[in-house]
């Protein structure tokens, strides 16, 4: 003997979610007399609208305005509204919220590909998707990737998971720091010979990581709307390089008029163009990245990227003077 068929639970966040079919409904012959008794013989989900079905098969959808209106023996047929929505079953919910609001109605019927009557989504149930869609929209633009709940869970967690969010990071932060030190150390010669080298190198790393964050900030701030990062990568490349040519020019005059080197001005400046481009590169690449592996990057992104901006700008900075001096 077949198995009977389970019916498919609707699609999160889609119309079928939401519809209802504890609405009135009535045969396209019934006069608004049988439909008003109808009303008072039981409870429905909304009245708003009544469903006009032949069958499976959806005719229209009558405003209750229409039908307080009419004459008793009308028939419901010639009530339907010509203009109210229909969606589909697999309509992106705020699709159909957008849908009724646009036409002013109170409902929105949904029907499937084979013109099948699935239910109405009430006014009720319209709201509340406006509502879950606004506070979406406000998370996104906090930088959350989920709800305004998760936001306001994210912002007032105990303090056993606030540090499991952040102490992982700031871990991976101390490894790169002491992999800098080491870097550092292993130039050691380069500083002895010429010591405005250590003089020049927290302004490198402090400039390089400025110009990241700027970056950084940018891209989690479009990637939590949505905003693609094709859509700004050549940009803040292009932006990032520039801002690496002024600040070094600005730097090499000014380490000239005042120390009067102008082989290390030139090193310096060279480097700090290096460690701009890198951090601008770095700062987009890693919250891309942890977005793409289903990570909030706005957990992630500041301390992993600080710690590669400052071990490629430190590297680049003893390598470029290396070379140059």
């Amino acid at each position: 003997m077949a198995e009977e068929a389970v019916p498919a639970r609707p699609i999160v966040g889609t119309a079928a979610e939401h519809a209802s079919t504890e609405v009135p409904e009535a045969a396209p012959g019934d006069t608004v007399a049988d439909v008003l008794a109808l009303l008072r013989r039981r409870a429905f989900d909304s009245v708003s609208v009544i469903a006009v079905v032949d069958g499976e098969r959806l005719v229209g959808v009558v405003p209750i305005e229409r039908l307080l209106i009419a004459p008793d023996g009308q028939p419901m047929r010639d009530l339907v509204d010509p203009s109210a929505p229909v969606v589909a079953p697999t309509t992106d919910q705020e699709r159909a919220v957008w849908a009724a609001l646009r036409r002013g109605r109170l409902g929105v019927a949904v029907v499937d590909d084979e013109g099948r009557y699935r239910g109405v989504l009430p006014p009720r149930r319209l709201v509340g998707v406006l509502v879950q869609e606004h506070e979406k929209d406000l998370a996104r633009l906090g930088g959350f990737g989920g709800s305004s709940r998760s936001a306001r869970e994210a912002t007032a967690e105990p303090v056993p998971r606030r540090l499991w969010h952040r102490l992982p990071w700031l871990v991976l932060g101390l490894i790169g720091s002491v992999a800098a030190a080491g870097v550092i150390d292993s130039f050691e010669q380069s500083l002895n010979r010429q010591i405005l080298l250590a003089i020049f190198l927290p302004g490198v790393v402090y400039l390089a990581d400025a110009v990241g964050t700027q970056t950084e900030t940018l891209v989690i701030r479009g990637l939590s709307v949505g905003v693609s990062i094709r859509t700004v990568a050549w940009r803040e490349i292009v932006t990032g390089a520039l801002l690496g040519v002024l600040l070094a020019a600005t730097f090499w005059v000014i380490t000239v008029l005042v120390w009067g080197n102008a082989a290390v001005a030139t090193a310096v400046a060279l480097a700090l163009l290096a460690a701009c481009s890198i951090a601008t590169l770095v700062a987009m690449a890693l919250p891309w990245i942890l977005h793409r592996c289903g990570r909030d990057p706005a957990f992630g992104s500041g301390p992993l990227a600080t710690v590669v901006q400052d071990f490629l700008s430190i590297a680049s900075y003893f390598l470029i003077a290396t070379a140059l001096l």
